[in-house]
C-alpha cells in the first residue's frame, strides 16, 4: 500500500509581513512548512501562533549562505522591501537578492523543486509606460539610492530565467505591487503604515511631494491568493506576472481616507519627494486574469479598516495611544463601515 507523502514547502523571509501570511496559508492547504528568516525585518510575533503546529518549523538562516534541505516547493521572499530597511545596508540588500537567488535556485535544481520568486514592481523603476505591463523593460537608475533593491530584484529575475533556459528549472516569477495589511511594521516607512500610525497617534501626516503621485494598493489576502495560483499554474506559466490591485489612487486620496477612517484630527504636511521615487504605479493584470484566473477582491476601504484595527491594537498594547482614544477610534470606524 502506497504511503502519501506530505508536500514540504520552504518559505524564505517567512517571518516577515507577507511570509507569515503565506506560511499560514500553506499549512491550511496541507503543506509541511519550513520558515527561514534571519530576522532583520521579520518578527517572531508574526509566526508565534504557528509555533505549536506540528507542520511548521523555523530556521534562523541568512539566504546569502547556502542551505541544504529536502523540499518540494520554494517560495523565495527573503529581502527587505521598504526603502527605510533596504537602504540601511544596501550592500547586504543586493547580496540578499542576488546571492539569495543563486542559493535558492541551486537548492531547487538539486531537489527538483518548483521555485517561486517574489519580484517587485520596482523593476519598472519610475515608469514611462502606464499602466505597467510585463513586457515593459522599465526605467531604472542603476546607481541611485534605490538601486540596491531595484537592480537586485532585476538581477534575480535574470538568474531565474537563465536557470529555466539552461537547466529547465520549474520557475515562477511574480512582480508584487504595493501591498498592505496587518503585521506591517510600524517603522517600515511605507505609505500605508506611515499614514495609519500618524493618524492614530494624532501626528501630522507626511506626504512626500505634492500628493498627486499614484499607487495601487493590494490587500495581503488577495496577494497570497495570487502567489498560490501562480505556484500551481501549468509548468509553461513561468511569468513574470504582475500581482497587484489595478485600482489607482493618489497619495493625497489615501491620506484623506485614512484620516476619515481613523476619525483623526491629524493635519497633512508636505516634504520633498525622495530621489527616484516613482510618480506612477499601476499594474496591468490582464495576464494574471487570463492565465491564473486571479484578480483582487478586497476594496481599499475594507482593507484599510482591517489594517487600522491591527495598528490600533498594536499601538494600544505598546502604550502609544490610550485606551479611551483607541476605543473611540474603533467605535467611529465601526460606525463608518456599518
Amino acid at each position: 500500500m502506497a504511503v502519501e507523502v506530505q508536500q514540504r514547502a520552504l518559505v524564505t523571509g517567512g517571518a516577515g509581513f507577507l511570509g507569515s501570511f503565506l506560511c499560514e496559508r500553506l499549512i491550511e492547504d496541507g503543506r509541511d512548512v519550513v520558515c527561514v528568516d534571519n530576522f532583520f525585518t521579520g518578527r517572531k510575533q508574526n509566526i508565534a501562533h504557528l509555533m505549536s503546529n506540528p507542520n511548521f518549523e523555523v530556521l534562523r538562516h541568512d539566504v546569502t549562505i547556502p542551505l541544504y534541505l529536502e523540499v518540494d516547493e520554494i517560495y523565495n521572499l527573503a529581502c527587505p522591501a521598504s526603502p527605510v530597511h533596504y537602504q540601511y545596508d544596501p550592500v547586504s540588500t543586493t547580496k540578499t537578492s542576488v546571492h539569495g537567488a543563486i542559493n535558492m535556485l541551486g537548492l531547487a535544481k538539486r531537489t527538483k523543486a518548483r521555485i517561486f520568486q517574489a519580484s517587485t514592481s520596482e523593476v519598472y523603476g519610475d515608469p514611462l509606460v502606464h499602466p505597467q505591463r510585463e513586457d515593459y523593460w522599465g526605467h531604472v537608475n542603476p546607481i541611485g539610492p534605490r538601486s540596491c533593491y531595484d537592480e537586485g530584484k532585476r538581477c534575480a529575475e535574470t538568474l531565474f530565467f537563465d536557470y529555466w533556459r539552461q537547466f529547465q528549472l520549474k520557475i515562477k516569477v511574480a512582480r508584487i505591487f504595493n501591498t498592505y495589511g496587518p503585521r506591517m511594521r510600524p517603522d517600515d516607512g511605507r505609505v500605508v503604515s506611515n499614514f495609519i500610525v500618524q493618524a492614530l497617534m494624532g501626528q501630522p501626516i507626511t506626504i512626500y511631494g505634492d500628493g498627486t503621485q499614484t499607487r495601487s494598493f493590494c490587500y495581503v489576502d488577495d496577494l497570497i491568493d495570487g502567489f498560490i495560483a501562480m505556484m500551481h499554474s501549468p509548468a509553461d506559466m513561468t511569468g513574470p506576472v504582475n500581482i497587484g490591485n489595478p485600482n489607482e489612487f493618489t497619495i493625497g486620496e489615501l491620506a484623506e481616507l485614512v484620516i476619515e477612517l481613523t476619525n483623526s484630527r491629524s493635519e497633512i504636511v508636505h516634504k520633498a519627494l525622495p530621489v527616484n521615487d516613482p510618480k506612477q504605479r499601476q499594474p496591468d493584470i490582464s495576464l494574471a486574469k487570463d492565465a491564473l484566473n486571479w484578480e483582487p477582491k478586497v476594496k481599499l476601504r475594507e482593507g484599510l479598516v482591517k489594517t487600522i484595527a491591527y495598528f490600533d491594537g498594536f499601538l494600544r498594547e505598546k502604550g502609544a495611544i490610550g485606551e479611551d482614544s483607541a476605543a473611540n477610534l474603533t467605535s467611529k470606524r465601526d460606525e463608518r463601515v456599518s
